[in-house]
């Protein structure tokens, strides 16, 4: 085997193996990403949700002050 057939030989393996390294590395961290948006999305039905128990109970505490105030208004 001459030297330059060596030489093109471990430069087409280093690329070779280069080539696998990254996309193993890339693939890696696109699964880090979708996990990190699973945990986001998570928490954000989280904080609506417990605004939303929020709003209902603002709207719970209002009816019962409309219905307190309409007894006393109505003395019937």
């Amino acid at each position: 085997m001459s030297f330059l057939s060596k030489v093109v030989l471990t430069a087409s393996c280093t690329f070779s193996v280069g080539i696998i390294c990254y996309v193993h590395f890339k693939q890696f961290l696109d699964r880090e990403l979708l996990h990190e948006g699973v945990l986001k999305d998570i928490e954000r039905r989280q904080r609506r949700k417990t605004e939303n128990l929020y709003t209902l109970q603002q709207q719970i505490d209002f009816t019962k002050e409309l219905k307190k105030q309409s007894r006393e208004s109505d003395p019937t």
